[in-house]
């Protein structure tokens, strides 16, 4: 049973959209998210980095923002040679790095993922290739379906040259192969700081299954996410 605290609620009246709509039809809600052409079958990276051991611990990070971070969250956990996955706000300050704060605009943080994995089982162009490929539309500005505002932007926070070298590049791919239908518009940026999201946010589409929002938006970007990599599952089907 979900137990609603003060933050939650705060969750549920910025989706509420998500949430009258699965009021009137979860299923035909469901339905139309299932035939949502974003989730596309692309190319590899041409510029890649190599599958070695980093001297950082044996992990590296990479930092994603692409719309609601819970449904991003839950997918990349399930990526084989990822160690940690936690929500949390790029882009913005630390004193305005609070959810409350973030939501309402005018931060200049985006809802961001901090990835934490290993280079020797997955690259950092494999995991580039999820996140524009299932992980959502690149091509939306400031926005993902109904959450709109830069907080929801598609941005990417390189933490080293190389990464941000391997990003560029294969957008540059993707734009000249017209993978898209429309132009790109992800951000590539340094990254500055990652600053973790409230407790409550952490694993919460494993947490919450039955939340209306998790139902109707992240369950189907999951489902078409296992289909499509089945082979870079921790657990492969």
């Amino acid at each position: 049973m979900l137990v609603f605290s003060v933050n939650l609620a705060q969750s549920l009246r910025r989706r509420s959209f998500w949430f009258t709509l699965a009021l009137v039809g979860v299923a035909i809600a469901v339905g139309s998210y299932l035939i949502n052409p974003f989730s596309k079958v692309i190319p590899d990276p041409v510029v890649d980095t190599a599958l070695v051991s980093s001297p950082n611990n044996g992990t590296e990070r990479a930092i994603f923002a692409g719309g609601c971070f819970w449904g991003l969250e839950a997918m990349f956990e399930e990526v084989r040679g990822v160690t940690d996955v936690r929500t949390g706000y790029s882009g913005g300050t630390e004193a305005t790095a609070n959810y409350a704060r973030v939501s309402g605009g005018g931060t200049d943080h985006a809802e961001s993922i901090e990835i934490v994995y290993d280079p020797a089982q997955v690259s950092y162009g494999e995991l580039l290739k999820i996140f524009f490929s299932v992980g959502h539309d690149p091509t939306q500005v400031n926005r993902q379906g109904v959450d709109q505002g830069r907080q929801y932007r598609s941005a990417i926070f390189a933490t080293t040259p190389e990464q941000k070298q391997v990003a560029q590049a294969y957008i540059d791919q993707l734009e000249e192969s017209q993978a898209f239908d429309q132009a790109i518009a992800t951000e590539v940026n340094d990254f500055d700081a990652f600053y973790p999201a409230e407790d409550y946010h952490q694993d919460f589409v494993q947490r919450n299954p039955a939340h209306p929002y998790v139902l109707v938006h992240d369950l189907p970007k999951l489902r078409k996410f296992r289909q499509q990599y089945s082979d870079k599952l921790k657990t492969q089907s």
